[in-house]
């Protein structure tokens, strides 16, 4: 539940015009619109004994636009993480203040700041949040499509056959799926989800979010796929999101047929559970029916 909203920063963050307490602050910027951004991240980043950016030249812009004058940003990105980690842990160590951000939207979000923040953690520093905006939550957001069970499953792989046994794993999830994609490999990406997941599961596609050319289409996911086959070039950041699985009746005969051919190499459980993945169906009324087969 969120707290009063007219309540003070919580202990150990900075009041305006103060000093931060040490730790490692992981501070959200926006994924487009400059003025996204929170009055807390403002503070944060211009009090910070120390910023580490993954672009510096990004970050170094954005405090442009809201008037912060630093010296020079540090830069940590996957590239040079390794070696930037023991320099960050050891200002941690001597009671400073870091301030990490990602190239746009909130920091370990398919972003390299995990290791950063999971040393720091077991190191005893104290690690805070400053949340903000987030591509992942602005498409969900906007989708229409369920919210209440959802799984993030960031960039799928860029090779085909690797990109299509990853869609599999996911397959009977019972849960909206969300996907950062390149452009360039959207319409690849949307035929092989229409072929592994099914053509006819919900899904949108959002592009640009929060910026001049945002755009988000909601359609089944054959439909995106080909709408998306037609366009020439892609541009900006996209969210892929697609329901879950979608209920296909099946005959009384197909699914006794399933569960007597299951049933004739693995326990009741097994059998029911296996089926059940593979028809798309409740487990706990195929493992009912299941029982009543045993039986006979």
């Amino acid at each position: 539940m969120d707290s009063d909203p007219t309540e003070g920063p919580p202990a150990g963050t900075a009041e305006r015009g103060g000093a931060l307490a040490p730790g490692l602050y992981l501070v959200a910027t926006p994924i487009g619109n400059a003025r996204d951004i929170s009055l807390r991240a403002l503070d944060v980043l211009a009090r910070a004994d120390i910023l580490a950016a993954e672009d510096t030249r990004t970050t170094g812009h954005l405090l442009e636009i809201h008037g912060i004058r630093r010296g020079r940003l540090l830069p940590y990105h996957d590239h040079n993480g390794a070696a930037q980690r023991p320099r960050l842990l050891a200002a941690l160590a001597e009671g400073r203040s870091v301030a990490l951000v990602s190239d746009a939207g909130t920091p370990l979000v398919a972003d390299p700041g995990y290791r950063l923040a999971a040393e720091a953690a077991a190191a005893g520093h104290r690690v805070t949040a400053v949340p903000g905006a987030s591509a992942l939550l602005a498409a969900l957001s906007v989708a229409g499509l369920p919210t209440d069970r959802f799984l993030f499953a960031g960039f799928l792989p860029p090779r085909q056959s690797a990109r299509r046994r990853a869609l599999a794993e996911l397959a009977a999830v019972p849960a909206t799926l969300v996907f950062y994609e390149s452009p360039r490999r959207l319409a690849a990406a949307l035929a092989d989800m229409a072929g592994t997941l099914g053509a006819a599961r919900p899904a949108a596609v959002c592009r640009e979010l929060t910026k001049r050319f945002e755009e988000t289409r909601r359609a089944p996911l054959g439909e995106l796929a080909e709408a998306y086959a037609a366009v020439p070039e892609v541009r900006g950041e996209v969210v892929v999101l697609v329901g879950g699985p979608v209920a296909v009746p099946v005959a009384a005969d197909v699914l006794d047929a399933a569960l007597e051919a299951a049933l004739a190499g693995q326990s009741v459980r097994d059998a029911a559970a296996a089926v059940a993945a593979a028809l798309g169906l409740p487990r706990r009324e195929v493992y009912a029916r299941a029982l009543e087969l045993s039986r006979r």
